[in-house]
């Protein structure tokens, strides 16, 4: 049995250096670096950054053309400007901006921008899911 949970997340990148600065004007500090990647610890996880040719070799498929915006990575928030403070703070990055932060059909709040590799990123706030104070998420309904 697999067990239903993410430890890190790979993100293939043009230019190691650029998404370096850009994850790094986030706030966001490499806890861990080697030659061609470099990683970000994230809550109970992490985050990596790798040159797109060299994740393609990794995956065993040199030369494959590592696409981006078929996967949506997100952040919750416990408010609304917490949302609009986190979009401002990824434009002031470097970041594009999407979408930005709006009511939505389903009752919440959201926004999304693409990292300088086009990598794409939802800031949300959901007031149907519990959000503990440390930024864990329970799909569980706010007590």
């Amino acid at each position: 049995m697999i067990p239903p949970r993410v430890t890190l997340i790979t993100l293939g990148v043009d230019d190691l250096a650029r998404a370096r600065a850009f994850y790094t004007a986030l706030g966001w500090h490499p806890g861990d670096e080697a030659e061609g990647v470099v990683f970000f610890q994230m809550h109970g996880m992490a985050l990596g950054l790798f040159g797109r040719d060299a994740l393609a070799a990794d995956q065993g498929r040199p030369g494959a053309e590592l696409g981006t915006g078929a996967i949506t990575l997100a952040q919750n928030f416990a408010t609304e400007a917490e949302v609009d403070a986190a979009f401002a703070a990824a434009l002031a990055a470097g970041a594009s901006a999407l979408k930005r932060p709006e009511p939505v059909f389903w009752g919440g709040y959201s926004g999304y921008f693409a990292d300088p590799d086009g990598h794409v990123w939802e800031l949300a706030y959901n007031p149907f899911w519990t959000l503990a104070p440390d930024g864990s998420l329970s799909l569980a309904p706010p007590e």
